[in-house]
């Protein structure tokens, strides 16, 4: 069962097709989480996390990792800057 949104989001961000090579925006990685929210509902992500990490946990931990570490700038709320 996902505790906070934090997990949601990790799960979701963890399932999408998005690479760390690719360096993706925080628009990029907004949008693959909310797709995979809304494809997948918070049990198919976390369905879809336990499946990579039984089959492959040393990647899987890595990516979760990468996830995480995303979702530290996506969750500051954005800072408008007034002229």
């Amino acid at each position: 069962m996902i505790s906070t949104v934090k997990d949601l989001a990790a799960e979701a961000l963890f399932v999408s097709c998005l690479q760390p090579s690719e360096r993706p925006s925080r628009e990029t990685v907004e949008d693959a989480i909310t797709t995979m929210i809304l494809r997948y509902g918070s049990d198919g992500c976390a369905a879809g996390v336990a499946l990579e990490f039984g089959d492959h946990p040393d990647v899987a931990v890595q990516r979760m990792t990468w996830a995480r570490s995303e979702l530290t700038e996506v969750l500051v709320p954005r800072v408008s800057v007034l002229r």
